[in-house]
């Protein structure tokens, strides 16, 4: 395997890269001989007839076509793993709003593939609509084995210790304050490089991540092309007994082949994984009073047939400065058309510092009232508001138009909170029609 571990930078750029000088063709996708004696292959992440602005594919130039790869499948058991749409009977819990605390790192061998635990999911992945929200916990190293999701691409959040993908693509390490996308039908490792790794998935169904527009924010903030990376081209040539997992309808396969899968000594195209630093993040805010709508924290959007209503937005809430004034600052009390699904990564969430902790995780779904808890409303209602920088934190959010259902494993979890809306039960009747406060 080549030993490149740099990227190429720039989100939804076209790109070259080979492992071997001459390995891309020039001129020409597919000559009549490759160099190297490699096979040339395109992967399309969209419709051939998308128009050319959302055309998603990329030539690969391997040692094997992937058809050598594919080989027979055969069902096997997909564990913890879940995909809409959900028997409405999957769970019990009545509706409300929901929150749980750090799930522990099992003390049991979990791959990647066998470590993903269904939290959610919302809308149907046969007809490319909606998402999943999962638990992952890594434990071992894929040795041999290989996982490709022809159901949704998948958004990597790393909560706790760093993460190797070692992708047809080339490799991506991703560590906690950073995420990776690994699209759709694309074939990847996953390896440890330290201790075992805790982090959250989304599994999205419909139309790829992108960049949100701006609108009138502009050319600038937010999250910015140039820093998202995509990895070189590297390769394994090795002839050993591997098995190939495939998730495809909501099911899980695998296939006995006898290499590596992961064979691809050059590429170029729009269609392959990238990684992001959350920390690259350029927040904007009001700098007089009031709030923007948390929109303004998108990171990535996937987006629906309806303009303005994404399948699902990819929110954070990282470091910034807090400066409006006669403002109440955390979040305000709001229901939503869209559905929440919160994790933290580290640091401490401002509308609710004691009950969320890191490696938690809670779920607003749609129209459920939530916002800060009575401690921190009273701190809010009655601060001294001279600007202050939130630093050290990073909470996210998978946010969609659907409801998200939540599954037995999660309703099972012993550190659910049973009294999570008890945090709202100190927010008093503060009104008195004799009472004003100056404007």
């Amino acid at each position: 395997m080549s030993d490149a571990l740099s990227y190429m930078s720039g989100f939804g750029n076209s790109f070259e890269t080979e492992a071997l000088p001459g390995a891309l063709p020039v001129g020409r996708n597919s000559p009549q001989k490759c160099n190297y004696g490699l096979y040339a292959e395109q992967l399309s992440g969209t419709a051939f007839t998308m128009p050319q602005a959302s055309n998603q594919r990329s030539w690969l130039y391997r040692i094997r076509p992937g058809v050598k790869h594919a080989g027979r499948f055969a069902r096997v058991d997909t564990g913890l793993l879940r995909t809409a749409p959900l028997a409405r009977n999957e769970s019990q819990l009545p509706l409300g709003q929901l929150r749980w605390g750090p799930v522990p790192i099992p003390q049991t061998s979990l791959s990647f593939i066998t470590g993903l635990c269904t939290v959610t999911t919302a809308g149907d992945a046969e007809t490319r609509t909606g998402m999943a929200a999962h638990y992952l916990f890594v434990t071992a190293s894929m040795r041999d084995e290989y996982f490709m999701n022809c159901d949704g691409e998948m958004l990597i959040v790393v909560q706790e210790n760093q993460l190797r993908l070692v992708t047809e693509f080339g490799v991506i390490d991703v560590a906690p304050g950073e995420v990776c996308v690994i699209p759709r039908g694309v074939i990847f490792r996953a390896q440890l490089l330290g201790g075992p790794v805790r982090g959250y998935v989304c599994e999205n169904y419909g139309a790829s991540f992108t960049l949100p527009d701006r609108g009138p924010i502009g050319a600038n903030c937010l999250a910015n092309p140039r820093d998202f990376l995509t990895p070189v081209a590297a390769f394994e040539d090795s002839e050993s007994p591997s098995i190939l997992f495939a998730k495809w309808g909501g099911e899980l396969f695998c296939s006995q082949i006898a290499q590596s899968p992961l064979d691809v000594v050059a590429w170029h195209g729009n269609y392959a994984p990238y990684k992001y630093d959350l920390r690259r993040f350029s927040p904007v805010g009001a700098l007089m009073f009031d709030h923007p709508d948390p929109s303004i924290f998108t990171v990535l959007t996937a987006p629906s047939e309806t303009p303005g209503t994404a399948n699902i937005d990819f929110v954070i809430f990282p470091d910034r400065w807090m400066v409006a004034e006669n403002t109440f600052r955390p979040p305000w009390y709001h229901r939503n058309i869209m559905s929440e699904f919160m994790g933290l990564i580290y640091g401490v969430y401002d509308a609710k510092p004691e009950g969320f902790r890191p490696g938690g995780m809670s779920l607003h779904n749609s129209m459920l009232p939530h916002g800060p808890d009575a401690a921190s409303f009273d701190h809010a209602s009655t601060a001294d508001l001279k600007p202050v920088k939130q630093s050290g934190t990073m909470a996210f959010m998978f946010e969609t138009r659907f409801p998200q259902r939540v599954t037995r494993w999660a309703s099972e979890l012993p550190t659910l909170d049973d009294s999570y809306a008890d945090c709202w039960s100190g927010l008093q009747k503060r009104f008195d029609p004799t009472r004003r406060e100056p404007g």
